[in-house]
């Protein structure tokens, strides 16, 4: 039988203790304080991981019920009456679902140390999906605003989506590097801000988005696309940096060599960098023809190889170099490259999307078995000893 974790990654999380850094004021004094009491609401059978895959779900609900609605971008745009417009009724139920899935990926470890059933299964099947959740705020925000005027280019749209990806996984490559894990400033910020942007867009309608700042002469989208990369650069490169830096200048960090230290971003900057280049290659802009089938194909692929970043930071053990998913998507990249594929290019693009897609959930499935045989324990169940 084919199996994802070798008896030394099991072992390397029998002896995985968590260590995370928090100091963002909105998330200790706003979010945290908030969470404490809802917590008190879920009753003690309620295992924590069945928490953090409902919140997961709910932003999936939305991610698809926004693709039916808007495949392509064009409902948001005055510019293009012939697509209609979204159903107002779908921005409350973004909002009511993004504020839920924050605020249950805020209680699961909560809910975890109140029923004393913590373990390694469930920060991993936490950071997990978050790896993949990472596509769709920006992806749901632009759907907002939309293409054509006052909106953004879906291609800029792709490059914020890389851009939020890559402050996910540096934050990963910090701890595999320290030890300890920097929760970002910018997800508490950017999650309250995603809900209450769409609770504007109900009450006023997409519309109320179509004008401009005086003075600097910005649109909405424009702002929010700004502001996702001061928040890169200003509040999460810097101190990853820092953080990494300091570990190794004091000794506390695992001391490794350059390129070993280096070694977890290899296929995240690969996978990015061949996306890139499809982008550009491409002989009908395949990020203009298929945007949102590109964008999750992005984000299921960064999602995979998050996870395995993940597995070999809480595991301590050797990080892979390049993941084997990476191989196809080369493949792909070369022959539109070489050939004129024109409109193949679609079928590879789904071909690539449902062969990732279901490799990473075979692979999620598997692990989450894996870990529960070895921890003896149940993903989504608590074990009535443990509930007191």
């Amino acid at each position: 039988m084919f199996t994802y974790l070798s008896n030394k990654v099991l072992s390397g999380f029998d002896k995985y203790k968590y260590s995370a850094v928090d100091t963002s004021p909105v998330s200790n004094y706003i979010c945290h304080p908030f969470w404490n009491q809802c917590v008190k609401l879920v009753p003690l059978w309620v295992a924590p991981n069945l928490l953090t895959f409902t919140g997961f779900l709910l932003l999936l609900v939305s991610f698809a019920v926004m693709t039916y609605y808007d495949p392509h971008f064009y409902a948001s745009c005055r510019d293009h009456p012939e697509h209609a417009p979204i159903p107002n009724w779908v921005w409350l139920m973004g909002a009511i679902n993004n504020f839920l899935s924050h605020t249950l990926d805020g209680i699961d470890g909560k809910q975890a140390r109140r029923t004393k059933s913590s373990s390694p299964l469930g920060e991993l099947f936490d950071h997990g999906l978050d790896s993949w959740a990472t596509l769709f705020l920006p992806v749901a925000v632009f759907c907002i605003f939309g293409r054509g005027e006052h909106g953004v280019d879906v291609y800029r749209v792709f490059l914020c989506v890389v851009g939020i990806q890559f402050c996910f996984v540096i934050s990963h490559w910090e701890k595999y590097n320290t030890g300890v894990l920097f929760l970002p400033w910018g997800y508490d910020i950017g999650q309250i801000a995603m809900t209450l942007v769409y609770l504007i867009t109900y009450c006023g309608g997409y519309e109320i988005w179509k004008f401009r700042f005086p003075v600097v002469d910005l649109s909405p989208a424009e702002v929010f696309e700004i502001s996702l990369y001061l928040g890169m650069f200003g509040l999460t490169f810097p101190f990853t940096f820092y953080n990494v830096f300091k570990a190794y200048k004091d000794k506390t960090g695992k001391m490794l060599s350059f390129l070993e230290a280096m070694r977890p971003l290899v296929s995240t900057v690969t996978m990015f960098a061949l996306m890139i280049l499809w982008s550009h290659i491409s002989s009908i802009d395949i990020v203009q023809a298929q945007p949102r089938l590109y964008y999750w194909t992005v984000g299921t692929s960064f999602s995979h190889i998050a996870c395995h970043l993940i597995i070999a930071q809480m595991s301590s053990t050797r990080c892979e170099l390049i993941n084997q998913s990476l191989l196809p998507l080369f493949t792909i990249v070369a022959m539109v490259q070489i050939m004129s594929l024109n409109d193949a290019e679609v079928y590879l693009l789904w071909a690539y999307c449902i062969y990732i897609s279901l490799k990473h959930v075979l692979f999620g499935i598997g692990v989450v078995k894996e870990m529960c045989e070895h921890f003896k324990i149940k993903a989504f169940s608590i074990p009535k000893v443990t509930v007191k």
